[in-house]
């Protein structure tokens, strides 16, 4: 593997407004430190909604020696407001570029599922909510892979015309996408127990089509079991109609952080036999889903986090007492993975 990275979340922005409401520039500079030197990382995805952040959190990385995944996070957008978004965030990028830095420019992910326009569904949950259904997924599938590739092309040109490094995208596989006007091939690519015996023949296909293959996303929540569904792990967590914050779990789970890392590690390992160019865990920190090991079990929302840290909502963890965050033991099973 050449490049063995992690996602970090600088801020998911949904309906105006924007998540992980503990940003702060030196926090973001010691996490990204954190990230090369204790959890021997190469690379980053640098994801979110704000440019202002993805910038910040970008050129820390890139100061650091970390090559830069720039990945504007649309979500429930129009076509239009996402080619403004990506035509912003390449023109940041090719200045970080511009600087020395190796760039990676990620044209958006998963946009059939998180944005308006490609799959039927007048939000997130009604689109996703389609994977559970097969049978009426199979009817939109030729049609959703036309309407992302014509809106891919178009983003493509956006970028290229401001960004002069390689161009990737973070697909799903119903979207079929064509992959001639990109230099890397991107997949966020989970093993959930329906395909785990046809996972790593997936892989190889996807190498054999030639051009480099990142992982873009992949991990486990933090709740026993949770690994068997695979990017479906916050479908126990409840959110506020309106704001969309996660407010609870719909019940109760038990933690589970060796299966996490088991999960992880395991993924780690049929990357690396199948040829893959790139991997990115998800995630780092998920700000939004505390630890909250008091009270009410269904209130520790860092059960379905795909963090490798539990956030803490007060106070320092102990293993690093200067940040508001304790590892998992997925920390270290990364961390000893990549050393390697």
């Amino acid at each position: 593997m050449r490049a063995k990275g992690i996602s970090y979340d600088t801020g998911f922005a949904c309906n105006g407004l924007l998540g992980r409401e503990r940003f702060d520039a030196e926090l973001v500079r010691r996490e990204l430190t954190i990230i090369r030197d204790d959890l021997n990382c190469t690379a980053v995805r640098v994801m979110g909604g704000d440019p202002d952040r993805i910038e910040l959190a970008a050129g820390y990385a890139a100061d650091l020696g970390l090559e830069v995944w720039f990945s504007p996070y649309p979500l429930e957008l129009t076509t239009d407001e996402m080619l403004s978004l990506f035509a912003d965030c390449a023109e940041r990028a090719e200045r970080l570029r511009q600087r020395g830095a190796e760039v990676v420019f990620v044209a958006g992910a998963e946009l059939s599922l998180m944005n308006k326009g490609f799959l039927p569904g007048d939000s997130t949950d009604e689109r996703v909510a389609l994977l559970g259904d097969p049978e009426q997924l199979r009817t939109h599938i030729a049609e959703v892979g036309s309407r992302v590739n014509e809106f891919l092309a178009k983003a493509v040109e956006v970028v290229r015309t401001r960004f002069g490094g390689k161009i990737t995208y973070a697909a799903v596989p119903l979207e079929s996408v064509d992959w001639t006007p990109f230099d890397i091939m991107s997949m966020d690519l989970y093993r959930s127990a329906e395909i785990a015996d046809q996972f790593a023949d997936g892989i190889r296909r996807l190498v054999a089509q030639g051009k480099p293959v990142a992982v873009t996303e992949f991990g486990a929540a933090g709740y026993r079991n949770a690994g068997d569904i695979g990017a479906r792990g916050l479908e126990i967590v409840q959110y506020d109609g309106d704001s969309r914050v996660p407010v609870r779990l719909d019940g109760e789970y038990t933690r589970d952080e060796a299966g996490q890392a088991t999960y992880v590690r395991e993924l780690l390992e049929a990357f690396d036999a199948g040829g893959i160019d790139s991997t990115f865990v998800f995630t780092f920190a998920l700000y939004d889903f505390p630890h909250r090991p008091d009270g009410d079990p269904r209130d520790d929302l860092d059960l379905a986090s795909y963090g490798i840290v539990k956030v803490l909502e007060q106070g320092s963890g102990t293993t690093y007492p200067d940040m508001p965050w304790e590892p998992k033991a997925a920390f270290t099973t990364i961390a000893a993975h990549y050393a390697n």
